[in-house]
């Protein structure tokens, strides 16, 4: 008889099965997060329909990177929900910011960017519909600054707190080089983000309409090597990523065909080679999908 070749994830969840429920799912996660050689990975998991979940190190303190674009996502659509905006109003593009630290300009650019298009448009109108697209579902830097100056970091740090986000800090843009120097970053749990997560799915986030395009606009999310690499065909992934040097991020919102959700947020630092840790991150979210559906 040929031998079978099971992922890894697998055979660390078949071995783990002996363990009933979450107690199962939790010694799977925990044999493969030992394999990972991080320093640190934090993991929220959230069965949406049961309750049942399973924390690891999920308050452990770390750059949030491209993560606090969804704060950011959050607060324009509360905003829209109270009609201090519309989101087809426009804003000027501009490639040029001011520092929080002493007010002094620093420009982004295209090079640091993964998303270039906005450079090339620098003094033209968009629409800020647009600009919070490009900032999730291709992590568009300038577009990320251009929407937070619109609503303010301290509002929309206010508003995770009230979402439940206890400690989530959103204090700033991206690549202000004096901020970071001065230690002044954005800075995340996992369980900040899970909370912020099932806000979104659950529709308290903001109205439930918006809950429902901001759900539409993570399941755009063009950077699928984490959460969507872990899962079959026919599973939704509403979420976004984010990475920095040894810094690789991936939560959000999967849907199975039938219906049944879960919240899943995975945050690793330490890994030097981003394939081990988008590889990481897929075998968390096979383990999750694979307890949810065994």
């Amino acid at each position: 008889m040929r031998a079978i070749a099971y992922p890894v994830a697998t055979v660390l969840f078949l071995m783990a099965c002996a363990n009933d429920g979450t107690a199962g799912l939790r010694a799977a996660l925990d044999a493969r997060i030992a394999t990972a050689g991080a320093e640190a990975v934090g993991v929220y998991f959230k069965d949406l329909r049961a309750g049942d979940s399973v924390l690891i190190d999920p308050d452990v303190r770390m750059h949030a990177a491209s993560m606090m674009k969804v704060p950011v996502m959050i607060q324009l659509f509360r905003d829209r929900d109270a009609g201090r905006l519309r989101l087809d109003d426009s804003v000027t593009i501009t490639k040029t910011f001011r520092s929080i630290v002493d007010g002094s300009p620093y420009d982004l650019g295209a090079p640091d960017d993964s998303d270039t298009t906005l450079y090339r448009r620098v003094g033209e109108r968009e629409s800020i519909r647009y600009l919070m697209d490009r900032m999730i579902t291709v992590s568009s830097n300038l577009a990320t600054n251009l929407l937070i100056e619109l609503v303010g970091a301290d509002r929309t740090q206010a508003t995770m707190r009230e979402l439940g986000a206890d400690s989530i800090a959103v204090l700033r843009g991206v690549e202000d080089g004096k901020a970071y120097q001065a230690g002044l970053n954005n800075t995340t749990t996992a369980r900040d983000l899970g909370v912020i997560f099932s806000a979104i799915a659950e529709g308290r986030a903001a109205s439930l309409e918006a809950c429902g395009e901001m759900i539409e606009i993570l399941e755009r999310q063009e950077f699928n090597e984490g959460i969507p690499a872990g899962l079959p065909a026919g599973v939704r992934v509403a979420h976004k990523t984010g990475w920095i040097t040894e810094i690789q991020h991936d939560g959000g919102i999967v849907t199975l065909p039938d219906g049944r959700r879960f919240v899943l947020v995975v945050l690793t630092r330490g890994i030097a080679d981003t394939t081990a840790a988008d590889a990481l991150i897929a075998d968390v979210s096979r383990l999750a999908y694979e307890a949810l559906t065994r």
